[in-house]
Order: structure tokens, then C-alpha cells, then sequence
């Protein structure tokens, strides 16, 4: 966007606003969110900006797309309350998940290469002779039993009944799919694209559409690292206007 604000100081909300695409209400809406320092009003009581909130809104807007509206959000809020070392550990946080996606890809990588004809699977650690329980698999994966229940509703993972106890029990395949499963959510894949590339991985010989939604993921993790880059300058220009 180009940044063809009015001369001078002085900037009303609609100057904001037409600058970026916005509605004047977005700009009222930031202001309380606390994206944007508190405006100046005028003898009657009108909103008035300066370069400095324009600034801010750039920032903001840059750092979306690589870190999400939340948390751009409060960055900015902790920047314009003076906790500079707030935004910072947030902007590690954000590097860091980026960073552990790119290492979830990784693994998913490696495993489609597991199950390529010819190459050998290693047994789960977490599975035994007999399979292993909800409770294990859910703890190895870092989430809840309730969602591998409802992966289990999607057709993702298709675990055998124990015919004393009635529970679930998982075999290595099943802790393979759940394993992939969970690989392609943190890649932000819903339950319904996810359901049929793993029906095709059951199928052996059907992993193109697998091979294709790692590349879009990878895609993906590289637009949010230049989105970050993108913000981080502005963030930036914003810090040395706030001198």
C-alpha cells in the first residue's frame, strides 16, 4: 500500500483507513483492541491520528500474516505499553513454532519415505506386542483421547476392539496413521483431506496425493517466514518512530 496520507500531523480516521483498505470502524476497533496508541480528540470530541498510529497500523497489518491476528495483536499491545521485551519473546515464540513446523514436515517427509515399497518400518516405540491403549498414544502425541476418538469417527485411525476389556487398541499401523494424522493437522489440514490420503497410504501405491499436500505445506512455511520478515521491518520503522 502506498502511504499517500494527508500533510501535516494531523490525521482523521478515514485517512487511516483509505490508506490500507479499511473501514473507519476497523481503525475505532483497533485504537480499543490496543493495537494503535489512544488517538487525540479534538475540542469536540473527534478522533484525531498522527504518522505515528499510521505506523503502528502498517506494523500491524505486516505482522499478521506471518504470526496471526492474535498474536500481531499483542505485540503490538506490548510494544505500545512499553514492554519492548514482551513483543520480543512473542516474536521468538512465533520463530520457534515456525520453526517446529518445519521439523514436523520433516517428519512427515520421512515417513511417507518409510512407506515407500522396498523401505523398512521401524516397529513404534509406543507400541507393544499386543498394540497399545488410547492413553499412551494420545500422551505420545501431546493431545487429548477425545480427539483421536473423534479422528477414529473421521476414518483416520481404525483401532481393533480388546475382546475382555473393550478398549481400543492401537497396532503399529494404527499409531502410523494417528502419527500422520497429526503431522497433517499441525500442517492445517482438515479431518476431510486428511481422511483420504491416509486411506491412500493404507492402500500402498497411492501417495501422490500425500506428495501434494507436503508441497503445498512447504509452500506454505515459506510464505509465513517472508511474511515475518515483511512484518519484522515494519515493526521495525514503527520501534524508530516511537523513538
Amino acid at each position: 500500500m502506498g502511504r499517500n496520507l494527508q500533510t501535516g500531523d494531523r490525521l482523521r480516521p478515514v485517512d487511516l483507513a483509505r490508506e490500507q483498505g479499511l473501514s473507519t470502524q476497523a481503525i475505532r476497533n483497533y485504537e480499543e483492541a490496543g493495537i494503535l496508541p489512544a488517538a487525540g480528540r479534538t475540542p469536540h470530541g473527534y478522533r484525531t491520528y498522527t504518522p505515528l498510529h499510521a505506523g503502528a497500523l502498517r506494523a500491524f497489518l505486516a505482522l499478521v500474516p506471518g504470526h496471526g491476528h492474535q498474536t500481531a495483536t499483542s505485540i503490538m499491545r506490548a510494544v505500545n505499553e512499553g514492554a519492548a521485551e514482551e513483543a520480543f519473546r512473542l516474536i521468538d515464540e512465533s520463530h520457534a513454532q515456525l520453526l517446529d513446523d518445519r521439523l514436523t514436515l520433516q517428519a512427515v517427509e520421512s515417513a511417507l519415505r518409510d512407506l515407500e515399497p522396498g523401505a523398512a518400518s521401524e516397529p513404534a516405540a509406543v507400541c507393544g506386542p499386543g498394540g497399545t491403549f488410547i492413553g499412551p498414544l494420545a500422551g505420545e502425541l501431546g493431545i487429548r483421547p477425545a480427539t483421536l476418538r473423534k479422528w477414529e469417527r473421521a476414518g483416520l485411525v481404525r483401532p481393533r476392539r480388546d475382546p475382555l476389556t473393550g478398549y481400543r487398541v492401537y497396532d503399529e499401523a494404527d499409531v502410523r496413521d494417528a502419527r500422520l494424522a497429526h503431522q497433517l493437522r499441525r500442517g492445517g489440514h482438515l479431518l476431510g483431506q486428511i481422511a483420504p490420503l491416509i486411506a491412500q497410504v493404507r492402500a500402498a501405491g497411492g501417495l501422490e496425493p500425500l506428495e501434494a499436500a507436503l508441497y503445498d505445506w512447504r509452500g506454505r512455511l515459506s510464505a509465513r517466514g517472508r511474511a515475518m520478515l515483511t512484518g519484522a521491518a515494519e515493526l521495525e520503522a514503527y520501534l524508530r518512530e516511537r523513538g
